[in-house]
């Protein structure tokens, strides 16, 4: 590998969800970048200081904020990766999921934008949201899902016009189907693994699936200073599945 560029010495870095997967991944490449990084979600975190975060809890957003000025006196970058998805007919979800879902995956990144702004300010930060490819189109049985991803597609492009004047960038990137624990498991319990893999990288112009440090790469960059002119975007990150129309 090649050696990375210290783009974050002296920065301090906010990742959510960041003990596993896709956040775990941005964790690493910002600490391997420089950054003083501190994860929040429920478990603990062996790898990163870490603060515990309970996000259906209205007030756990400003509590980490407030955590991690307190240990380390300035927030640089925030990363919004927490989230969930829930399969399930429109007609068969309940008003409590659909709430759940709109809570963590929508109403916990706009309180955590909400509490960081004062601190950002003051370093001219840059938050970056975890969106997804289902906030651009959608897979069956995930209507709570795309659109809470579609929602925090707007509330980035709304925090970048809004803010943008302070010196505050905010983008998101749009993974597709990337190769985290959790989606490895669940192909390894199909009935036939090998299979489901090599059809599902067909769907991909690239011919395979994506790996939690390629996302990583690009909020990287999306974090740092060079991307100073880089705001209001969405990024998919899905070896090119949104560009390829499906077979006649």
């Amino acid at each position: 590998m090649t050696e990375l560029v210290r783009r974050f010495e002296n920065k301090v870095a906010l990742v959510t969800g960041g003990r596993s997967g896709i956040g775990q991944a941005i964790a690493r490449r910002l600490r391997d970048e420089g950054a003083t990084v501190i994860t929040a979600q429920r478990g603990e975190d062996k790898e990163f200081d870490w603060i515990s975060a309970d996000f259906f809890d209205p007030e756990t957003p400003e509590r980490i904020i407030e955590e991690v000025i307190a240990r380390t006196g300035q927030l640089d970058v925030l990363i919004n990766n927490a989230g969930m998805m829930q399969e399930a007919a429109i007609e068969d979800m309940s008003l409590e999921d659909w709430q759940r879902n709109l809570t963590l995956n929508l109403t916990a990144p706009f309180l955590m934008i909400r509490a960081a702004l004062p601190y950002l300010r003051k370093t001219k930060g840059s938050i970056v949201n975890t969106g997804s490819v289902e906030g651009l189109a959608s897979n069956p049985l995930h209507a709570a899902y795309g659109a809470t991803k579609a929602g925090l597609h707007g509330l980035t492009r709304a925090v970048a016009v809004d803010h943008g004047h302070e010196g505050i960038r905010c983008n998101a990137v749009a993974p597709g189907w990337i190769d985290t624990d959790l989606n490895l498991d669940l192909i390894a319990n199909m009935p036939d693994p090998e299979a489901f893999q090599h059809n599902i990288g067909r769907i991909h112009p690239i011919g395979r699936t994506g790996s939690p440090e390629e996302v990583a790469a690009l909020v990287a960059f999306l974090a740092a200073e060079e991307s100073g002119f880089i705001t209001g975007q969405i990024y998919p990150v899905d070896g090119g599945r949104m560009s390829k129309l499906s077979l006649p």
